[in-house]
């Protein structure tokens, strides 16, 4: 995956400003049939490009990166997870998948749940969900508001728009302390939503995929795309930006997804520190000392003789 395709993939699903509208997205887009044949060897090329990257941004300790991914079920998140990070070095990675909040995260602030798990200096986070969660589901579902037992003042109509301007004040707060914030919404459309879920029921190996509140969810398609559109509207911005994806073509979301972690490690351009002179001459020091001890042991082997 060349650089300039990286750029392209990245900047083409890019949105940073209140002018998206989720139509103008099409979930099959393949921007070019011709790639599939190419898919796996560009994405291993990337795979290749994100471990250097990764190894570089872990040796530095000065950014972090996070990334977080959002979409409605068979979207294929883990698996999208899964191929792009595969090369990348655990130790540098950490993955929190965030389920239904515990009692103890309900009398929290909505935030502290996800703050409790920001990347360190030199790490990569992945979030599968989020806080974003907050003005997604518990938006389409209004009786889960009600068990967070928040005061009455903060519950108005405009609670919504208060979460969005918390959430951009708190990523930008992010960036400015050294944390890169790339946001990813995978596009999956009705059809191809059913598809999945008739995979998952009709493979016994993919039964356990399977929950009947998808179901149920399915029934609220409309209503999630209407959240998703005034979510990503009201949180994109330059300095943390949305990616909405295609989704129909796990191997054409693979690729874009790759292309904005390459193109979001490459703009800070992380290097393996410089040494100072002391720490050199620490290890002309500790060289020295191997090599003495190497050739210690070679005379004792010659007097053996």
């Amino acid at each position: 995956m060349a650089k300039t395709d990286t750029a392209h993939l990245a900047s083409r699903f890019r949105v940073t400003d209140r002018h998206f509208r989720i139509k103008d997205v099409d979930p099959g887009d393949t921007r070019g049939l011709e790639l599939k044949e190419r898919a796996d060897a560009l994405l291993q090329q990337g795979i290749k490009r994100l471990q250097d990257l990764q190894e570089k941004l872990y040796a530095q300790d000065r950014w972090s990166l996070l990334l977080v991914f959002q979409a409605l079920d068979a979207a294929g998140k883990d698996s999208t997870i899964k191929h792009v990070m595969s090369g990348v070095n655990p130790q540098g990675c950490v993955v929190t998948s965030f389920k239904q909040p515990t009692a103890e995260e309900l009398d929290h602030d909505f935030l502290w749940r996800c703050s409790k798990r920001l990347p360190e200096r030199g790490y990569i986070g992945i979030f599968n969900r989020s806080y974003y969660e907050e003005v997604l589901v518990v938006r389409v579902h209004p009786e889960l508001l009600a068990k967070q037992r928040l005061p009455d003042k903060p519950v108005t109509k405009n609670i919504w728009h208060d979460r969005f301007r918390h959430i951009r004040h708190f990523e930008d707060y992010l960036v400015s302390q050294g944390t890169v914030v790339r946001k990813f919404f995978l596009h999956v459309s009705k059809e191809e939503q059913r598809r999945r879920f008739m995979e998952r029921l009709d493979h016994p190996d993919k039964n356990w995929k399977f929950s009947t509140a998808d179901v149920l969810e399915r029934q609220l398609f409309g209503d999630y795309m209407d959240a998703y559109e005034e979510m990503i509207r009201e949180t994109a911005t330059t300095a943390a930006p949305w990616y909405v994806v295609p989704a129909d073509n796990k191997w054409f979301t693979r690729l874009v997804v790759a292309a904005v972690v390459i193109d979001a490690l490459e703009s800070i351009k992380p290097s393996f520190p410089k040494l100072d002179e002391d720490k050199m001459r620490e290890l002309a020091s500790a060289r020295k000392a191997l090599e003495a001890e190497r050739s210690g042991k070679s005379k004792t082997s010659n007097k053996h003789k």
